[in-house]
């Protein structure tokens, strides 16, 4: 990414259920390819998304029931109608809430209703039984079986976790995964249909988006929740005792953040293990991914050098220790088998040196968050003048407020910092996200993502999600008609004067432009 002299990027992060659509949640919908134009016309060549994965409790894209099915709210319900699997007053019906944000409890009853209303239609009409179907299933047979099982029997067991599961089928006993698989041969179908349908939507935008110059970047999280066909499927990928619960899990230490740190629960891998393998998980998972997106996005790439472990059942982050992970013996296995890939490491918080040798090492971009740049006690590596060009800046990320969020609650002493550096005084204050804009993309870094909500100029009710809090988070959604002609033209005169317009559309504006005169002198 970005190591060519002509190739500083730029772009906009936003998730794909913050996109507006009719049926209460963003989708592969119209809504999408419009978002795309939008991003071609603004000058940008990236978009920015968040993990595609089907979300658990607390509906977080990062505790996921699987690393490698999709999100079967992101299934667009208009194409269904098209396809004559749903009739649109089935979906115009059905109470996905309202509001301009997500309503998660009535989008899971909804939702999966009318899926399978859908995916009833699709057997009737044939669909599960052509050439396309049958080559997805194959294609997928490394996790879709153990994928759609496990949904069958969370289903079957009203949501329980899997650990509460009957003996037999909790440990994966052959005659009773067998027993189970005639079962719900039904549901094992519904969830089977419901991977290829979102699979083939979501390959149709993501060429779409190609088609248009524009980049997709994924993000793939550095754990796997506890509760998802991941662990269920493969317990010896993970620190389990003999019970098949956790032995420890994973979490952030106390900082000028968090007092008691950041719990996030997720099973810890038995790195070991994973060594002996060649880390054939990851390889597939990374295969995977790079399938799905352009560019990757590995989140909390610390905890490849070393992660912190808390002892499960601990109620806070506070009595975890920090243990050796498989550092660059990982990621030379992923040079080795697939090259120099196009992946971004999410380096953020503190950094030891090892962390620093490996993100070296590695030759991947980290990245720069102008909001941690401005703390008055002390010189910041994220102020600008001190970025080299292999990074990617951002004003914020999905775990930050808004930049006028942000910069309401800053600080008299981080406020003034700002302002000296800005030298915008004068700014108004309503105009002063522009000003942050601005300074990132004249950065010297390769790459620049802004938050859409930034772009809008929103304020902290525009903020995607809060670390270590519960409710309201991941539901904000962007209201329809929210780049309007003077907003495009304001973003690609910028993205232009800071040599990060794409050389294409470079190429062929001045194409048009050649050809405007030279039709103009010939008259």
């Amino acid at each position: 990414m970005g190591k060519d002299n002509d190739m500083r990027l730029s772009g906009m992060l936003l998730p794909i259920s913050a996109l507006p659509s009719n049926y209460g949640i963003g989708c592969f919908s119209k809504e999408a390819y419009e978002f795309v134009d939008t991003l071609k016309k603004c000058g940008q060549s990236l978009w920015q998304i968040l993990p595609l994965g089907p979300t658990g409790y607390g509906d977080s894209p990062y505790q996921s029931f699987s690393t490698f099915a999709g999100n079967p709210y992101f299934i667009d319900l208009e194409t269904l109608v098209k396809d004559g699997l749903l009739g649109r007053l089935e979906c115009e019906g059905a109470d996905f809430g309202t509001g301009n944000t997500i309503d998660y409890e009535k989008m899971f009853h909804t939702r999966y209703r009318i899926l399978h209303m859908a995916y009833q239609r699709a057997v009737t009409n044939g669909i599960t039984e052509t050439d396309n179907y049958h080559s997805f299933v194959k294609k997928n047979e490394s996790w879709l079986p153990d994928y759609a099982l496990f949904m069958a029997l969370k289903d079957a067991n009203h949501g329980k976790s899997w650990s509460e599961w009957e003996e037999g089928i909790r440990n994966r006993r052959p005659e009773a995964l067998e027993e189970a698989g005639q079962k719900y041969k039904t549901d094992i179908g519904f969830y089977e249909f419901v991977q290829y349908e979102f699979f083939r939507q979501w390959d149709a935008l993501k060429k779409y988006a190609n088609e248009q110059g524009i980049q997709i970047i994924g993000d793939i999280p550095i754990y796997v929740a506890f509760d998802s066909a991941d662990t269920w499927s493969d317990t010896k990928q993970f620190q389990l005792d003999e019970d098949n619960l956790p032995v420890a899990v994973a979490g952030c230490p106390p900082d000028g953040f968090s007092a008691d740190g950041q719990l996030w629960g997720n099973p810890l891998y038995d790195w070991e293990y994973h060594k002996k393998t060649g880390y054939a998980w990851w390889m597939r998972r990374i295969a995977h991914c790079f399938a799905l997106y352009d560019i990757v996005r590995i989140d909390h790439f610390r905890g490849f050098d070393e992660y912190y472990a808390i002892p499960y059942g601990e109620k806070t982050a506070r009595n975890g220790k920090w243990q050796q992970g498989p550092g660059m013996d990982l990621f030379g296995a992923v040079r080795e088998q697939f090259g120099d890939l196009p992946i971004i490491a999410e380096d953020l918080g503190f950094l030891t040196d090892s962390v620093r040798r490996m993100l070296k090492e590695s030759g991947y971009p980290g990245m720069k968050v102008l909001q941690f740049a401005f703390d008055s006690r002390e010189e910041s590596d994220y102020l600008p003048h001190n970025y080299e060009r292999n990074c990617v800046v951002y004003t914020g990320t999905h775990d930050n407020n808004t930049v006028m969020g942000w910069y309401d609650e800053l600080s008299p002493e981080d406020k003034k910092l700002a302002v000296d550096y800005l030298h915008n005084a004068y700014t108004p204050k309503k105009e002063i996200y522009w000003d942050y804009i601005a300074l990132a993309m004249r950065s010297v870094a390769d790459t620049c993502i802004i938050p859409v909500q930034d772009y809008l100029g929103l304020g902290k009710e525009a903020r995607i999600n809060t670390p270590s809090t519960l409710g309201g988070n991941w539901v904000y959604r962007l209201p329809k008609k929210t780049f309007d002609a003077a907003k495009i033209r304001k973003i690609r005169r910028m993205t232009e004067i800071c040599a990060r317009l794409p050389k294409v559309q470079k190429e062929a504006e001045e194409e048009k432009e050649t050809e405007v005169t030279t039709d103009t002198k010939e008259r």
